[in-house]
């Protein structure tokens, strides 16, 4: 097939926070409950110092959002000794946009369109022959150990196609927090015109995301900053389905196309997801201001034996990122050349990395259809999302410890780089021995 490359800048994996809007949204725990809550918001006088937004499901009831024009400072001060009030932090605006990952060469396999067979869908030979798979060594994981994946591996993302065929045997219904709605869709944000369905061209359709797509398509993505993020979900979930491809997916749309999504969004989406009974919950996604809050949801998911993974972030650097810093409780995942080398785009340090996996030129499934290629530590989380749902399969109960140590049997790949790269043989193998 004759390709033509479109190459038009946008995009994804990296993130940051900022305030949304004039007023700030903060993290409200208190005993008072929501009417207690919004009795004291409405008890404050003609000021309308607060007012509250909505719980965010934690078991206890405790937790909610509310919105003031005051600083957190002066709300703190503002509550006072007020009875009932237990703590208090900023919700943070989260981006999955910026980063070092860019788009080199786009791979061979995303010309590859063969139709081959996958556990009960058919997809590209491109996406399922891959040299990433190939290093992980996937196929020989399944097929050595006679695992497919099992249990619901959640993905707090920007949601998923929920029409694309090689994912809806597995797919879930999930939520889409921005909306307040069931369904984790992410073509609720799409407003362009309907694709062709031609795969005649590659564009790149932001700074680490190339795909295969209608020019008409890839049009619409490039001039519209609306979708810098759009696709991140798909390709995401269809990593976790390479690699444990009969395990159910769940997705949870905190994010929008635009790539922003807010703290608050993130934790509703964490307890939605261990009580709607995830085994995994994948978080491609990090951010450097650290939260009392988001460390409580990954302790309650750790405690009701649900295995997370996150990114470990694409600055390049070793620095301090959230959730991959709450080692206790989540595997942080950097990324790998297919040469077994740090990307150069890579947070690294032991202190946020537990494990590496390959994160260059990885093909995944993408809206409309079809197949992208994406750069960054986000693609390679759910490799070890996927993983961990190969060990349920093979030790029933499995928990974040014994998952990560299971994990943790990799192949060195140098300093800074946690206990290695990601081998789902020998991570399988001493999930059967532990």
């Amino acid at each position: 097939m004759r390709l033509r490359w479109l190459w038009v800048p946008l995009f994804l994996c990296g993130l940051c926070s900022s305030p949304a809007t004039a007023d700030n949204r903060i993290i409200v725990r208190t005993k008072l409950g929501l009417q207690g809550l919004e009795q004291f918001c409405a008890g404050l006088g003609l000021i309308q110092n607060c007012t509250v937004v909505g719980g965010l499901g934690d078991p206890l009831n405790q937790l909610f959002v509310v919105t003031t024009p005051l600083d957190l400072t002066t709300f703190l001060n503002l509550l006072g000794n007020a009875p009932g009030f237990l703590d208090a932090e900023l919700d943070q605006l989260v981006s999955l946009i910026g980063g070092l990952n860019q788009v080199t060469v786009p791979p061979s396999g995303l010309s590859d369109t063969v139709a081959v067979s996958y556990f009960g869908s058919t997809v590209w030979d491109g996406y399922a022959n891959q040299p990433a798979a190939q290093i992980v060594r996937v196929q020989e994981a399944q097929n050595t150990f006679q695992v497919t994946g099992t249990g619901i591996v959640a993905d707090i993302d920007t949601g998923v196609d929920p029409n694309h065929p090689a994912l809806q045997p597995v797919l879930l219904p999930g939520y889409d927090f921005t909306r307040n709605q069931p369904g984790g869709s992410e073509m609720t944000d799409f407003t362009g015109p309907p694709p062709s369905g031609s795969t005649s061209n590659v564009a790149q359709v932001n700074q680490s995301t190339a795909a295969v797509l209608d020019q008409s398509t890839a049009a619409v993505l490039d001039t519209n900053p609306q979708y810098a993020a759009f696709g991140h979900g798909t390709m995401v979930m269809g990593i976790v389905h390479l690699v444990a491809p009969t395990a159910q997916l769940l997705p949870l749309k905190a994010f929008s196309s635009n790539g922003t999504g807010f703290l608050s969004d993130i934790l509703r989406a964490a307890y939605y997801a261990v009580e709607n009974g995830a085994n995994v919950i994948n978080m491609s996604f990090d951010f450097k201001t650290n939260s009392p809050e988001l460390s409580k949801a990954m302790d309650y998911a750790r405690a009701n034996h649900v295995i997370c993974a996150s990114s470990a972030g694409n600055d390049g650097v070793q620095e301090t990122v959230f959730p991959a810093a709450l080692q206790q409780d989540v595997m942080g995942v950097a990324s790998t050349s297919d040469t077994d080398t740090r990307s150069s785009f890579s947070n690294y340090g032991n202190a946020i990395v537990w494990v590496a996996a390959p994160g260059e030129a990885i093909i995944s499934t993408f809206p409309f259809s079809t197949y992208g290629a994406g750069w960054g530590t986000s693609f390679s989380a759910p490799f070890v999302s996927g993983a961990s749902a190969l060990l349920l399969n093979l030790v029933s109960g499995i928990n974040q410890g014994r998952a990560a140590e299971a994990v943790a049997h990799a192949v060195p790949v140098g300093s800074g780089m946690g206990n290695g790269r990601l081998d789902l043989v020998q991570a399988l193998q001493a999930g059967l021995i532990n």
